[in-house]
């Protein structure tokens, strides 16, 4: 299992525990808080009418007293109210008073009057002084159908003489209960998805920032190393940079074995042909072949001199970590490559096309001069006589793509696989044999500049070599 998976299913298992556990102690506080609050509302309301009541508890006949007109009144007016959603169309109380002994004197439904309720909860602890409550199922078969009871004292000149107990259905609390605990229910689940989705964006992070190092890291070992990456954030930046300096370390540890192996290799040749020249001029030929084998010691020492200079470059380059970019302008580019090359292009007859182009991109002017000429004088040596190389730039997604167009030859397929490595070279159409850095070079120039270089064959014929650079901020 990928780490961000595992990762994921951690942070998922915690937020989800955590989800529960809080969840299920705000559903479990959900019904003694309705409960508590509607207790607090019924001894306010039991405190108010047991004010009221007294006066029809001193006058003896507490059914035709000013509360049970209001009560009656009560029943007799419908009203409607939406609260929050939940909708009251009757009154919900059950109201009755007793004496100082406990008898009912009166009662809201009319039920009760004359019963002794002195053993009641309400009723007997209220009696003594004390608070007094009750809840009490209304049919015994339902345990749903319990009524909460609150009681207030009648108190006259200080003297209790009766008490006043206000009750509710707890069916009626039964509404807001469920739709809290549905809210909440609604509200842990929104949680759960959104943790889910924040979950999921890390793991993507995680896993794409770990892909984007393991590229880089097999890129190691390849010819073609990818530019150092930046996964944003610094422990993956530090264990970036340390792949960095294991790649630069690993490199340095070859690279002096590498081009003493290929600088001995390219310079047997030369050196062979001015130690053969050297022999025959020790022997004093005539004038005309002295003269002879001293230009072709000449023209080895140039050739071993160029080569050296080739490399001594190349060196520079790939020792270079980055550079400082600015903008460049791509036409610029393309004029000063054709007035430098026009003599060239001239002698053999071929014709350059420049696409007038307004792109610019983001680099070293110098180091992309030195690369596009790399490409197009690869392409003047592999157009014959008479033909065609275009210059051109597109621009798309943030990105220019130059490219140098030929009318040659082409790369054959056995050496599309080896085209960019140091030292390896076709034969030109003058029979000489360059240095074979040419391209490594362009190569490097892009891993520089973070980007690409691609060289592929055209059905037409020739080849198109597209250098794709970044364009700059703006």
């Amino acid at each position: 299992m990928r780490i961000g998976m595992r990762l994921l299913l951690g942070y998922f298992l915690i937020v989800a525990i955590a989800a529960w556990f809080v969840l299920s102690i705000f559903v479990q506080e959900v019904k003694p808080g309705v409960r508590r609050a509607t207790e607090g509302t019924l001894i306010d309301t039991a405190t108010l009418l047991a004010e009221v009541g007294r006066e029809d508890l001193l006058s003896g006949d507490a059914q035709q007293g000013r509360l049970a007109q209001a009560f009656s009144q009560l029943h007799q007016r419908p009203f409607r109210a939406n609260i929050g959603g939940i909708h009251k169309v009757r009154n919900e109380y059950h109201v009755y008073m007793t004496d100082a002994r406990g008898r009912v004197v009166f009662d809201s439904a009319g039920l009760a009057v004359g019963q002794d309720y002195s053993r009641w909860n309400d009723v007997w602890l209220t009696l003594r002084g004390e608070y007094g409550a009750r809840s009490t199922p209304g049919n015994p078969d339902d345990p749903e159908s319990t009524v909460m009871y609150v009681a207030a004292p009648v108190v006259d000149q200080g003297r209790i003489i009766g008490v006043l107990s206000v009750g509710k259905p707890n069916s009626a609390m039964a509404p807001v209960i469920r739709r809290s605990e549905r809210r909440i229910l609604w509200a842990g689940g929104a949680l759960l998805g959104i943790a889910l989705l924040i979950g999921l964006a890390v793991a993507w992070w995680i896993n794409r920032s770990i892909h984007t190092l393991s590229r880089y890291a097999d890129s190691v070992t390849s010819d073609t190393p990818l530019p150092l990456p930046d996964p944003g954030s610094s422990e993956l930046r530090k264990l970036a940079q340390a792949l960095e300096n294991m790649r630069i370390r690993l490199e340095g540890k070859n690279y002096i074995e590498h081009y003493v192996h290929a600088l001995t290799h390219e310079l047997k040749s030369p050196l062979a042909a001015i130690r053969g020249a050297a022999e025959i001029l020790a022997e004093q030929p005539p004038p005309q072949v002295a003269a002879r084998f001293i230009d072709n010691i000449l023209v080895q020492n140039a050739r071993m001199q160029s080569l050296v200079e080739k490399l001594l470059a190349q060196a520079r380059l790939e020792n270079r970590v980055e550079i400082v970019p600015v903008s460049v302008s791509v036409d610029a580019l393309f004029t000063r490559l054709a007035d430098a090359r026009a003599v060239t292009l001239t002698a053999k007859n071929i014709t350059l096309t420049r696409q007038s182009t307004p792109c610019c991109v983001e680099g070293d002017p110098d180091l992309l001069e030195q690369a596009l000429g790399n490409l197009l004088d690869n392409a003047i040596d592999f157009t014959p006589q008479g033909g065609a190389i275009q210059l051109a730039a597109t621009e798309a997604h943030g990105q220019v793509n130059i490219t140098v167009t030929d009318s040659g030859s082409g790369i054959p397929d056995y050496a599309l696989a080896r085209i960019f490595e140091r030292f390896y070279s076709l034969p030109r159409e003058n029979g000489l044999k360059s240095s074979g850095l040419g391209l490594a070079f362009v190569q490097e120039v892009a891993r520089l500049h973070q980007g690409t270089i691609d060289l592929q064959n055209r059905s037409a014929g020739g080849v198109t070599a597209t250098l794709t650079l970044h364009r700059p901020f703006t």
